[in-house]
Parts: C-alpha cells; sequence; structure tokens
C-alpha cells in the first residue's frame, strides 16, 4: 500500500528518490527490487473483478472505483465506477479479461488500473484474491463471490453456476457504496 514509492519530476530528484525508495522496500518487504512507472497525476483507481474457473473460462464482475484514497490505503470503493464512458469502461473490463485468459487464471481475483484525465489506462496489477472491498460488487451483481470462489476451487465450471458475461449483463444493476473508518 504505497511503501517503496516516490514521486519523481526531475531528473535531479532521481538518485535519493531511488536510494530513499529502495531503501523502505527492503526494510519492509526484504526486497528492494524497483519498478518505473508512468506517473498519472489525478489519476482514477479502478478495479476489475474477475473470475476464472479451472476449464478455462473467464467472466468480469465489473469495476470499482477506488480512487479515494488516504495514504495510498482505500477509504471509499464504489460499483460501478460512476465517472467512466461507455468506452473506457468496454476497453478495461476487455482488457481484464483478455490478461486473466492469457495467463491461464484460475481464481477470484481483481485487476487494477489507473485511468488518466483523457480516459486512457494503465495496467498496475493482479490481486490474486478477493479484496476487502468486494461487497460492493456482490451488490450490483448480486453473486456471492466467496460462495462462488469456493464452489470453482471445488472444480466447478462457471456456466454450471450460471455464471457467464451474458448472465451477468442481465443482472448488473443499482449502485453501491462502501466507507472505511479511518
Amino acid at each position: 500500500g504505497g511503501r517503496g514509492m516516490r514521486r519523481v519530476l526531475s531528473e535531479e530528484e532521481a538518485k535519493e528518490a531511488y536510494e530513499r525508495a529502495t531503501s523502505e522496500a527492503l526494510s519492509a518487504f526484504g526486497n528492494g527490487a524497483m519498478f518505473v512507472e508512468k506517473l498519472v497525476e489525478k489519476g482514477r483507481n479502478i478495479e476489475v473483478q474477475i473470475m476464472g474457473d479451472n476449464y478455462g473460462d473467464i467472466v468480469h464482475l465489473y469495476e470499482r472505483d477506488c480512487t479515494v484514497q488516504r495514504r495510498h490505503q482505500k477509504v471509499v470503493e464504489i460499483a460501478p465506477a460512476p465517472f467512466l464512458t461507455p468506452e473506457t469502461r468496454q476497453k478495461i473490463l476487455d482488457d481484464a479479461v483478455k490478461l486473466a485468459r492469457h495467463v491461464g487464471y484460475q481464481n477470484a481475483g481483481t485487476v487494477e488500473f489507473l485511468v488518466d484525465n483523457e480516459d486512457n489506462h494503465y495496467f498496475i496489477e493482479v490481486n490474486a484474491r478477493l479484496q476487502v472491498e468486494h461487497t460492493v460488487t456482490e451488490e450490483i451483481t448480486g453473486r456471492d463471490l466467496v460462495k462462488t470462489q469456493i464452489a470453482v476451487r471445488q472444480g466447478s465450471h462457471l456456466t454450471d453456476l450460471g455464471l457467464t458475461q451474458e448472465s451477468l449483463a442481465s443482472k448488473c444493476e443499482g449502485t453501491s457504496i462502501q466507507l472505511r473508518v479511518t
């Protein structure tokens, strides 16, 4: 959650920021390896909930906006993300499923993206588990994700569980918001 991250706006800042970030990461995680990523200022943090079974089927269960954060920890989660254009939403959902399909993903998970003010989206990471905020997705889809994840791990096909992209499209409704007290 933000440990080892540094914002670098000029070449002069790079060396000190690198040394501080690697030191902090090494201390916190036992690994000082560093990734350099594009800075997306005032970006929106969008997460796509996915589910993959053992037979190659992957579905998305739409997205959440987790932009409101305090010290890199999510404070407000909203599903579906309120400020995405339909075109940007579909691109993000398609990319999340494409990524999961490419790696043969099998489980519940979350694919995270940043969206800039021009609606470009950038992949951040995959969390190979349910996250605390999965409940907002359950509210808009009517799916119990814990129960679904257990059934998938026990060998059920998503289709046997009635979980197809088409069935989800007809059941996604409303808005759900989760707030955390910090």
